[in-house]
């Protein structure tokens, strides 16, 4: 949706974002991506999902550092009827950030891309792991794993030294600790609601010269949630997030670019269905727990 009052300034694959004078509006759709293509068919409701998913995780995860949420209240907003049913539930209203263009990535287990380079090269992210893992195995230590970030296709993967080379050593051993921090705290958090948190990705940039956590954050849309009492190693756990999508993607005789093909209805529905139990589980989990 165009906004009349508020200049559309970037349309990703899920998110749309609106220039609001000092602030952003964030706005989180029902689109659905797999293998960096849009697909044309919605999931209803989960951009509302993962908007108060990542409200939630911003709340949680403020002890650790700022972040950019300034709220998503938007009754103040110039907009018409319409359009406020629209973006009631799925806006965060954001501070602007200088962004830093590397994805921070933290795996907590052997998956997907990781996997893949595992078998192939017994390394993560270019750095050697111990040899006979499984897929699905627990990795003796968090792993950041960077990459740089491309808007518009596949980020590239880059090992540490290389982010150091780009970002200076300094930023890129602070985005490095504040990602293995923020993925630790959530994986505790995760667990205790029996869910792991396989992997996830990060965004920081600076805000008034702080470095902050920015974008979205640990929703089913940016990282790998698993049913705990699914994991076993050598097999494929299973998922919370769009792996129903991809697992089925794969099933086709499609060459992973656009146009993608419609979504069954089954497949829309197993895929809403798993954000909503992972949303209400780790909200649950949360209740608790104060920033």
């Amino acid at each position: 949706m165009n906004l009349t009052n508020y200049p559309l300034i970037r349309q990703g694959k899920v998110r749309d974002i609106y220039d609001a004078g000092d602030n952003l509006l964030l706005v989180a759709t029902d689109r659905l991506s797999a293998f960096d293509v849009i697909l044309p068919t919605p999931v209803d409701g989960k951009g509302k999902l993962l908007t108060q998913l990542s409200v939630f995780w911003f709340e949680k995860t403020g002890h650790i550092l700022p972040n950019h949420l300034v709220g998503t209240d938007i009754s103040a907003l110039d907009v018409s009827d319409d359009e406020a049913a629209w973006l009631d539930g799925r806006t965060m209203i954001a501070r602007r950030a200088d962004r830093i263009d590397i994805e921070c990535v933290v795996r907590g287990y052997l998956a997907g891309s990781g996997y893949k380079e595992y078998v192939a090269d017994g390394t993560l992210a270019g750095e050697p792991l111990p040899a006979g893992l499984q897929r699905a195995d627990q990795l003796p230590e968090p792993r950041f794993t960077p990459a740089i970030k491309n808007d518009d296709g596949h980020d590239e993967n880059v090992s540490r030294a290389r982010m150091a080379e780009i970002v200076g050593q300094d930023l890129a051993d602070q985005l490095e600790a504040m990602s293995l921090d923020i993925y630790r705290f959530a994986r505790d958090l995760a667990a205790s609601a029996g869910i792991v948190l396989a992997d996830t990705k990060f965004e920081f940039g600076y805000i008034d010269g702080q470095l902050s956590l920015i974008d979205e954050v640990l929703t089913p849309d940016s990282s790998r949630y698993w049913e705990a009492a699914s994991v076993v190693p050598g097999t494929e756990p299973e998922s919370f997030d769009k792996q129903i999508v991809r697992n089925w993607l794969e099933t086709l005789d499609w060459n992973k670019t656009a146009p993608g093909p419609e979504i069954p209805e089954e497949i829309v529905a197993r895929t809403i269905a798993c954000y909503h139990e992972v949303y209400d589980r780790l909200i649950a989990a949360g209740k608790d727990i104060t920033a």
